[in-house]
């Protein structure tokens, strides 16, 4: 893989990741449209997703230091953290079942820029009913296990290429009466889980990469984390001041294009 379309991979990596656009929709896209492309393996997708991953983690350092550590402190937050870290896992449960059983016939649609089209129209939707129906008002340690059990499912189902899992999870939450800066806190916190699992479950087939892959590889990491951290940031912004109408005018012009290329082609 050449070093230019190491980086415009992870940069779409980065970006899509976080954003509420769908990483998967928009990297089978990009790979559909670039000269001569092929598939690099599973080592690149592996290292764009740790990327991707360490990002979270730095950005949302403190939150996981606090949820690691709630069992070994006393203190007043410690009780409220064991509950998130409980309803995390709850909902991690949903997302690793429609992933083991999925997995494979989901992996055969990223070729599909129909399907992926469709999919993008349904992101739109979910934005545009978070954005206009939304309640705020319930905070991070008022999740119950019904949100936890729903938004699992949600996230699964986000496996879809054009299904943002950002954007359909805090949708849920929105829809659910969870306040947007807790919605968007606990998606985050709860990709962690299902995107690490699905790198271990990844790194028994990753082949040796070749000595002239590796400055591509890296660059391509490097690029995927730096412009992750500024896509969290960023949604976290537009969460709060409820502005996800954007991303939903966005995903219905693409996923309408999408649509129309695939038909005419």
């Amino acid at each position: 893989m050449d070093i230019f379309s190491a980086c415009l991979l992870g940069l779409v990596q980065g970006l899509t990741e976080f954003l509420p656009v769908s990483s998967s929709g928009h990297l089978a896209i990009a790979q559909h449209f670039l000269p001569g492309f092929e598939q690099p393996g599973l080592a690149f997708d592996v290292l764009l997703h740790a990327a991707t991953m360490l990002a979270v983690i730095i950005y949302f350092r403190q939150d996981i230091w606090k949820l690691l550590s709630c069992y070994f402190r006393s203190d007043d937050k410690a009780h409220q953290d064991r509950h998130i870290l409980h309803m995390l896992i709850l909902g991690s449960v949903p997302t690793a079942i429609i992933g083991f059983s999925g997995k494979d016939f989901f992996a055969g649609l990223f070729e599909n820029l129909f399907v992926v089209g469709s999919m993008l129209l349904i992101t739109a939707t979910l934005l545009t009913l978070a954005e206009k129906i939304r309640r705020d008002g319930r905070s991070l340690n008022q999740i119950n296990n019904s949100d936890a059990l729903l938004v699992g499912i949600v996230q699964g189902c986000a496996i879809l290429p054009g299904i943002s899992r950002s954007g359909s999870t805090i949708a849920c939450l929105l829809l659910r009466g969870i306040d947007g800066d807790a919605a968007a806190r606990f998606s985050f916190l709860l990709a962690l889980p299902a995107v690490g699992g699905a790198m271990l479950l990844s790194l028994k087939d990753v082949q040796h990469i070749a000595g002239a892959d590796v400055p591509a590889y890296m660059l391509g990491a490097a690029t995927a984390f730096i412009s992750g951290l500024f896509a969290i940031r960023c949604l976290m912004n537009v969460v709060r001041r409820r502005r996800l109408i954007g991303f939903a005018i966005y995903c219905l012009l693409v996923g309408i294009g999408i649509i129309g290329y695939s038909l005419l082609n």
